[in-house]
């Protein structure tokens, strides 16, 4: 199947399970930069052609301000699919890395670009964020919440926030890792190399070399964690009997 077409359907199919698009809906579509947040952008700005309910999109990237950072192939996509582009400059890794020189500063960090992020979202007037979270985020963040903190829980399709008034969606749920990098390869998309020297060296990044190994040995062992998640109705997520395909894409 073509790329975008496979993508496409992955995004509609959580979009219309969970009720993330409503008509009138401005959506603000958190962009890094890398595979996940640009593939998704791709996808909400393709969709806008024939979803029936109409809603309009805006791309917003946080910079970290790290030294050599380079947001220019991203505002040209953005202007090639016709939606508006914000950076939002910060100071966030000065902040982290200079100042409070943080021992572990992923939990920080995400805290603070998350603030960056739906602060824009809400002077924008956008009701709406979406992020790049897929199937397999899915999966590590429930197994890092059960082996670091010992609890079920993961994060939610869909969430409230009453403060800012905007709810966060996640459109690309029933996408694997794998799918997402065969459509940013075939779409060309102008994925940049993360700039944070934690790059790679993190928990997230354990549980995925751990899933991994364990994947290699149980051949859908993520797709069963996946389908026991709905099961379970952890966190939002809700059994419907349409789960992520597991079949293979041509690469």
């Amino acid at each position: 199947m073509n790329g975008l077409k496979r993508m496409l359907s992955f995004v509609r199919r959580a979009v219309d399970d969970y009720g993330m698009i409503e008509d009138g809906d401005r959506i603000a579509v958190g962009v890094s930069g890398g595979k996940d947040s640009l593939a998704l952008l791709v996808a909400l700005a393709e969709m806008r052609r024939f979803y029936p309910k109409k809603y309009d999109i805006c791309a917003i990237t946080v910079d970290m301000g790290f030294e050599g950072s380079d947001f220019s192939e991203i505002e040209e996509l953005c202007r090639r699919l016709g939606v508006k582009f914000t950076v939002v400059k910060t100071e966030i890794a000065k902040i982290i890395f200079d100042v409070r020189k943080e021992p572990n500063p992923c939990s920080l960090c995400a805290k603070m670009r998350r603030g960056s992020l739906h602060a824009a979202a809400t002077e924008l007037g956008c009701n709406k964020v979406a992020l790049g979270h897929h199937f397999d985020d899915t999966v590590e963040t429930f197994m890092m919440n059960l082996f670091f903190e010992g609890r079920l829980g993961c994060f939610s399709p869909v969430t409230y926030l009453s403060n800012r008034k905007i709810k966060l969606i996640r459109p690309m749920l029933y996408a694997t890792e794998k799918d997402v990098r065969y459509f940013a390869r075939q779409a060309k998309l102008p994925v940049a190399a993360s700039l944070c020297p934690e790059d790679k060296a993190t928990e997230r990044e354990n549980m995925k070399n751990l899933l991994t190994e364990l994947e290699r040995g149980n051949s859908g062992v993520k797709h069963r964690i996946f389908h026991a998640i709905c099961d379970g109705n952890i966190d939002g997520f809700k059994k419907n009997g349409r789960y992520p395909d597991a079949g293979k894409i041509d690469e």
